[in-house]
């Protein structure tokens, strides 16, 4: 698997370029949706069914560890293919997977779901810096590729009664990391180094190069048509 160095994985062979694609998010991710949108991707969304925590733990049982830019990408990878079974039989439909990773002092940090463990999360991030890998698999026609970005974070001190108002509004429990880039922690985020849209859950310039080894042109991407992703 590749690290943060951006190594790509087994890209395969290069199909024709000039057709027609079909964009499919496996994620939930309004974020993720957002970014794709902004860039003039209007994806098909089709979450899978892999269980992250259940997975996260058959992983380390099998490896005994994992570093959290492997895990971001297992878990990607995990996700597009689960769901590129759905599709097998619709040709060109690019399935993309991804699943992001925080990590501070070596320690990866996925969704909190709590009040009390974001709270402890957050408490231990502020004022410090971690790092934020996103994962990202790309499935086309029975070829994948996947590679991990990371960015950089350096948050703000916050005051305890900040991280209590914070975590109040329920805005952390359902991201990685505990914060987001495009929402009520911004003003606690003094720096990033790196892709911001990583941070928000999908690196464009790291999905480029991805299809791009697959052959497809980014601009074919634009306008992607929606509708149902199940097959």
């Amino acid at each position: 698997m590749s690290q943060t160095d951006g190594r790509e994985l087994a890209p395969g062979d290069v199909p024709a370029s000039g057709v027609d694609y079909s964009f499919v998010l496996a994620s939930a991710s309004p974020a993720r949706r957002r970014v794709l949108a902004d860039a003039g991707i209007n994806p098909i969304v089709q979450v899978s069914g892999v269980d992250e925590e259940a997975l996260t733990a058959a992983l380390i049982a099998e490896r005994g560890a994992i570093a959290p830019a492997d895990l971001a990408l297992a878990l990607a990878q995990a996700k597009a293919q689960d769901v590129a079974r759905h599709v097998a039989e619709q040709p060109r439909r690019l399935v993309v997977g991804c699943d992001s990773v925080f990590e501070l002092d070596g320690i990866a940090y996925g969704k909190p779901l709590t009040s009390e463990v974001a709270i402890e999360r957050i408490t231990a991030m502020a004022g410090r810096t971690g790092l934020l890998h996103t994962g990202h698999w790309v499935v086309l026609d029975g070829r994948e590729v996947g590679r991990t970005a990371t960015t950089t974070v350096e948050f703000a001190p916050m005051r305890t009664a900040e991280i209590a108002a914070y975590v109040a509004t329920g805005e952390p429990l359902q991201v990685a990391g505990s914060f987001t880039l495009d929402g009520r922690a911004a003003p606690y985020v003094r720096r990033i180094i790196g892709d911001p849209s990583n941070v928000l859950g999908i690196s464009l310039p790291t999905m480029r190069d991805l299809v791009e080894t697959l052959g497809v042109p980014w601009p074919a991407l634009w306008g992607a048509a929606t509708g149902a992703a199940t097959g």
